[in-house]
């Protein structure tokens, strides 16, 4: 089992990926709300983007920009599917403060998810059950992305609750 650390200040627009103490890899939003962002993970570089209203997120390669995966999130529905390079994988969210989520592959969990933080959500680790493969680099890149869709959300969720309870 390998282990990532990722850090994310709640009103940052920058994620980092580090093994151990040396960064290996970074996603970087316009701005905390953007829908679009560049991410680099051991050298190799992805652009992924956020459809808000359809909480569709996408995954490209930056040197051809091919698509490389495309996963619907449904916040009803704790599990969903994305097929990368005809192998199809499930992301499970674990609980209901959605600090732990994970991909499975056959029914095995390969990565594992978590957030050290209640609310903030700021930091965590990743926990590497499988080979080094193309499709655990974009896996890895999609399940931090999730979190900050999930994050959005929930803060969509807070502000809504409070301009009603006002």
């Amino acid at each position: 089992m390998e282990k990532l650390y990722w850090t994310k200040g709640i009103f940052k627009n920058q994620l980092q990926i580090k093994r151990n103490n040396e960064q290996i890899g970074e996603i970087v939003w316009k701005n905390m709300f953007s829908s679009d962002a560049l991410a680099t993970l051991k050298g190799r570089r992805f652009i992924l983007n956020r459809d808000f209203f359809l909480s569709r997120l996408e995954i490209f390669d930056t040197n051809n920009l091919t698509p490389l995966a495309s996963i619907m999130i449904n916040l009803f529905s704790p599990k969903s599917d994305v097929v990368i390079n005809g192998k199809r994988f499930e992301l499970e969210i674990k609980n209901f403060w959605q600090s732990r989520w994970a991909w499975k592959f056959n029914g095995q969990e390969i990565v594992i998810f978590q957030s050290f933080e209640l609310l903030s959500k700021d930091k965590g680790q990743i926990e590497i059950y499988s080979a080094d493969t193309e499709e655990l680099e974009i896996l890895i890149l999609l399940g931090l992305f999730v979190r900050n869709q999930l994050i959005l959300f929930m803060l969509l969720l807070l502000v809504l609750v409070f301009a009603i309870l006002i």
